[in-house]
């Protein structure tokens, strides 16, 4: 199996660049997109719907996203299959389509109500980060200077979250909520897409402590495929070998994995792209919602590592990296679906 621990599906050549600043009603999920996920080999994907960031109502907007991503799915029964379980994830494999795990990217649209929660989970979100990039009533996220740590709001939206059995991601945190989150949940904890900051120092990456935790706890990471992996941004597939390397050395072969924070389909002309991605850097610049190390001139994506043969070959530079082929296979997807067997409800 080949689970994206937080990726997409849409055609980025027929829409916005994708990212937080997209909404769902702008992607375009055609049949090249499912064409490419399915020739990937791709068998689940957290995919962000949900207020992340921008000049919308949070709970409403998140509400109104995932009557989208309903609708979405429904077109396409042959392609797609919502996952509320791990054995979700499973009978899309049996039945060679791609299950969709709903994601959100900011808990900020909780508010201070975790009756909100409840609402979510009936409706089929299945991770829920705690923050964006800036803070919020949960917690700090990693570009919040104070590094506040989690707050009441915060332990009582995590409780929730255990009770309904939702993944907590740790994703973009502040290391102080990181460490107060993995501590006062009573359930592990994921960091879905990040880098490891022990090889490359940017906040969006975690340290070991981070990381050690989450594993000694039963949880998962994710490696993602962005420039944070490297100081100069232009991240390679030697860059995320490394960082998988790193992370399983930390945390053991049975807690790492991947969120690449991509989609499968790749883009098309490079040229016209850097033009919006400029425009959505500065956007982000602009709001506060960017984080160190994002330029215009820096891809968020590993440009080897694109289209519908980049999981096939990092596994085959895992392989030259000595790896065996049951290790391979956790990180690739095996990871993610035990952690999904012990965190939602069957």
């Amino acid at each position: 199996m080949i689970i994206n621990a937080l990726g997409g599906l849409e055609n980025p050549n027929a829409g916005p660049t994708g990212g937080p600043s997209a909404t769902s009603r702008d992607l375009v999920v055609d049949g090249r997109a499912l064409d490419d996920a399915r020739a990937s080999g791709l068998t689940a994907v957290n995919v962000t719907l949900g207020y992340v960031m921008g000049d919308f109502p949070p709970y409403e907007h998140t509400l109104d996203e995932i009557a989208v991503w309903d609708d979405l799915i429904a077109a396409h029964p042959e392609n797609l299959l919502k996952v509320r379980t791990a054995d979700d994830i499973r009978r899309a494999d049996r039945d060679g389509r791609v299950g969709v795990i709903y994601g959100l990217q900011n808990a900020v649209q909780t508010g201070d109500d975790p009756a909100r929660v409840t609402t979510l989970a009936k409706l089929g979100v299945r991770v829920v980060q705690l923050t964006y990039n800036p803070a919020n009533q949960l917690g700090s996220g990693c570009m919040d200077p104070s590094d506040g740590g989690l707050t009441p709001s915060g332990r009582d939206i995590v409780d929730a979250l255990n009770e309904q059995r939702l993944m907590v991601d740790l994703s973009h945190s502040g290391e102080r909520t990181c460490l107060d989150a993995i501590a006062h949940s009573t359930r592990p904890v994921s960091i879905n897409h990040t880098g490891c900051r022990a090889l490359t120092d940017l906040p969006r990456n975690k340290s070991d402590a981070e990381l050690r935790q989450v594993a000694e706890r039963g949880g998962f990471v994710g490696i993602y495929f962005m420039p944070f992996l490297t100081p100069s941004g232009h991240a390679t597939a030697e860059d995320v070998v490394a960082h998988l390397v790193h992370a399983v050395n930390v945390c053991g072969e049975d807690h790492v994995g991947i969120g690449t924070d991509g989609a499968v389909t790749a883009i098309d002309d490079l040229d016209a792209y850097r033009v919006r991605l400029a425009e959505e850097v500065a956007e982000r610049a602009r709001t506060g919602s960017g984080a160190t190390g994002e330029a215009p001139d820096t891809l968020p994506f590993v440009p080897e590592l694109t289209g519908p043969g980049q999981f096939h070959r990092l596994a085959r530079l895992l392989a030259r990296e000595g790896w065996s082929d049951d290790r391979i296979a956790k990180v690739m997807g095996a990871n993610f679906l035990a952690f999904a067997d012990r965190t939602w409800p069957a």
